[in-house]
């Protein structure tokens, strides 16, 4: 990490070992199994297979931050909470005038919230989150996953 503070809790490479295998549910909504290259995680996610596309055996790599500002969080650079909160305020837009965060790096974006955090192990934890209904199962090792926080915001960013 550099010198200034990231918003991204988690990223990965993941590749993707089967979809929907235990039977399609949804017309638009597929659920995806996968593996991480770098960090021994396990996926699972539920994703709109209209917007994003993906096929078994693809990789992908998928992010979780805390917000799509880029750099600095407030405080990191010498600012107060205010002037943070003024410049912080629209780095997303519909209208395309706001500064542009994160998910211009990325092909698909969701926000949600973390809702469950499951510590089966010492170890081993299972991160929980849902979108809007679709939900995301994150497990591996603790190490991880200490930046993510129960009952926070959260965005999922992917880029294949």
């Amino acid at each position: 990490m550099s010198a200034t503070t990231s918003s991204i809790v988690f990223d990965d490479i993941f590749t993707i070992n089967a979809i929907d295998k235990e039977g399609k549910k949804f017309d638009r909504v597929s659920r995806l199994y996968a593996h991480s290259k770098n960090y021994d995680m396990e996926l699972t996610l539920d994703y709109n297979i209209e917007l994003f596309p993906l096929q078994q055996d693809e990789s992908f790599a998928m992010a979780l931050a805390s917000s799509l500002a880029r750099g600095t969080t407030a405080g990191a650079a010498g600012m107060d909470a205010s002037d943070t909160d003024d410049k912080e305020r629209d780095v997303w837009r519909p209208d395309g005038k706001g500064r542009r965060g994160l998910e211009e790096d990325y092909d698909y974006v969701m926000y949600g919230k973390v809702y469950k955090f499951d510590g089966s192990t010492s170890e081993i934890v299972t991160v929980y989150a849902s979108f809007g209904g679709l939900l995301l199962s994150l497990t591996g090792s603790f190490r991880h996953l200490t930046s993510v926080v129960l009952g926070d915001p959260v965005y999922l960013l992917i880029r294949k």
